[in-house]
């Protein structure tokens, strides 16, 4: 196995998971099998409970994790699927370490950082690395990526565990990359001071960096990239490139053209390949014409709905369509603000904050014949929304909402769950089609499997009522609700289930391109109009 450590300093955001996931890609480019592992240092078990807003885009596994938004980058870069063991949290290992003393694994041994929690470290990063994929192939380079920046006191047991490891293993088998930011001040001058300082404090805890990636909004140049080898003691042509891109895609490019893949291969002996043109023929397709989406939701912070993000713009690929985006917050959503967009997409969400927004935009979207799509969340609302305009239920809602008649309930295994961590609805299930159905054209078969995350479902008692006014409910799951669609409608389509987790650049989610195909005719329609 082969090991590729990703380091970050100066700072946090700088893109160390694009850059990641990136380094991953140029090598599957070259025909390696590769897989990833997210190391977050908070002392969460998971990122199930975290603020998205803080935090950004709870991402969720085949397996049901809900894990840190960087390993649905790795998922869509190298197009593999990743479990709970790619993504190791301070409060895993702690815990794991815990239950171990607990059972007296340990034979009396006084438990501490070194050797017990580097050594959990260490052990999980190889169980991780070695884990067989889908068709039972093991990668032949595990990517590392250690969150947070060097200095932090959370990273510090999991960079020691890094320099064990750097110092079992043989040469070849490892190879650290250290992300740094490289600014520009107000004469468009590069500073190297922060990267020095970086390397610096990286050096103190015994790490020594193989290659540096500095992220900068322009090029580096020759005389920046001397500068930082000589004060960083790495070879001038170790010194990588990595600028701000228009499209994230772009960046496996970017490094290619830096010399970053054919470093890492000889570093880490491997053999050199021809390199595959497949993939950037893919993120490279130009786009024929454009629509506008607007999603309505209660955060206006793109990272929070970022596979949402990465899925339109899949979709938009596929259809030669590019997709631009315009956040409205549902709290002060106004139906003026829907004018000028071919679509509307409604996200999932938690809590009572913008609901009335957000069923105003169903309504509109419905009533105005504008191309609609809804996710988890979005689907219940559609229903509710649904509920309160076609049927008359004026007091329609959600049994998260409040009081009414709730035609959303709880799922029935959820109403005993104690605690919030890993008790939804999570992961993979399977969803029966309907023929003759929108959504059955869309996917082109009968069965299909997709990633869920929620605690509520229709209200059965309310199914047939629902029906009986024209709601199709094209998929499902036993007797659960999972697809909805209107026949008399261009295009309105909701799932309780996250397409987005599961689109590629190269298979992008059928939902999605449904629904960007369908905004790119009304589009045409109108400019005909």
């Amino acid at each position: 196995m082969k090991y590729i450590f990703v380091t970050g300093g100066v700072m946090s955001g700088l893109g160390k998971g694009i850059t990641t996931a990136s380094v991953g890609r140029i090598l599957k480019n070259r025909g390696m099998t590769v897989t990833a592992v997210k190391i977050d240092p908070y002392l969460n078990i998971d990122a199930g409970t975290m603020n998205p807003a803080q935090h950004g885009e709870v991402f969720v596994l085949s397996d049901g994790s809900e894990v840190d938004l960087d390993l649905g980058n790795y998922e869509r870069f190298l197009d593999i699927d990743l479990t709970a063991a790619h993504n190791i949290t301070t409060g895993k290992v702690y815990r794991e370490v815990i239950e171990k003393e607990r059972r007296g694994d340990y034979l009396g041994d006084t438990v501490q950082i070194i050797p017990h929690i580097t050594d959990e470290i260490k052990a999980w990063i190889a169980r991780a690395a070695s884990e067989p994929d889908a068709e039972g192939r093991v990668a032949d380079v595990c990517l590392v990526e250690v969150g947070g920046t060097v200095g932090d006191i959370e990273s510090m047991p999991f960079l020691e565990a890094v320099r064990q490891m750097r110092g079992e293993l043989p040469r070849e088998d490892t190879v650290l990359i250290h992300v740094t930011l490289v600014p520009e001040d107000t004469m468009g001058d590069m500073k190297t001071k922060p990267t020095q300082h970086s390397v610096k404090a990286l050096r103190e805890v015994g790490l020594y960096p193989d290659m540096i990636v500095g992220r900068s909004g322009h090029p580096l140049s020759p005389q920046t990239k001397r500068k930082i080898a000589a004060f960083c003691d790495v070879a001038q042509w170790a010194v990588i490139s990595n600028t701000t891109v228009p499209d994230i895609y772009q960046v496996p490019a970017e490094l290619e053209k830096e010399g970053l893949a054919d470093a890492v291969v000889d570093h880490l002996r491997l053999p050199r390949r021809e390199v595959g043109s497949e993939w950037y023929n893919t993120v490279s397709r130009e786009f024929t014409s454009r629509v506008t989406v607007a999603i309505v939701s209660k955060y206006g912070i793109e990272d929070v709905y970022l596979s949402i993000k990465e899925a339109l713009k899949h979709a938009g690929r596929a259809t030669s369509t590019e997709v631009k985006i315009v956040w409205l917050d549902a709290e002060r959503f106004e139906p003026r603000q829907l004018a000028d967009v071919d679509g509307v997409l409604v996200p999932g969400g938690f809590g009572r904050r913008g609901i009335e927004g957000k069923i105003e935009a169903i309504r509109c979207a419905r009533e105005g014949r504008v191309p609609f799509l809804g996710l988890c969340l979005g689907f219940q609302l559609a229903v509710v929304e649904y509920s309160r305009h076609v049927l008359g239920w004026t007091d329609a809602c959600s049994e998260e909402i409040g009081e009414g008649r709730h035609v959303i309930a709880i799922l029935p295994e959820q109403g005993a769950v104690e605690g919030l961590g890993g008790t939804m609805r999570l992961g993979d299930y399977p969803v029966d089609l309907q023929d003759g159905t929108r959504v059955r054209a869309l996917y082109g078969r009968d069965r299909i499997v997709e990633r869920h995350r929620h605690r509520y479902e229709v209200a059965p008692e309310e199914i047939p009522a629902l029906v009986g006014a024209g709601i199709i409910f094209s998929g499902t799951c036993g007797d659960r609700m999972e697809v909805m669609e209107l026949g008399d409608h261009p295009f309105f389509l909701a799932t309780q289930f996250h397409p987005e987790f599961r689109s590629r650049p190269a298979r992008p989610s059928p939902p999605f391109v449904g629904f960007v195909r369908a905004c790119r005719e009304k589009r045409q329609a109108d400019q005909v109009i």
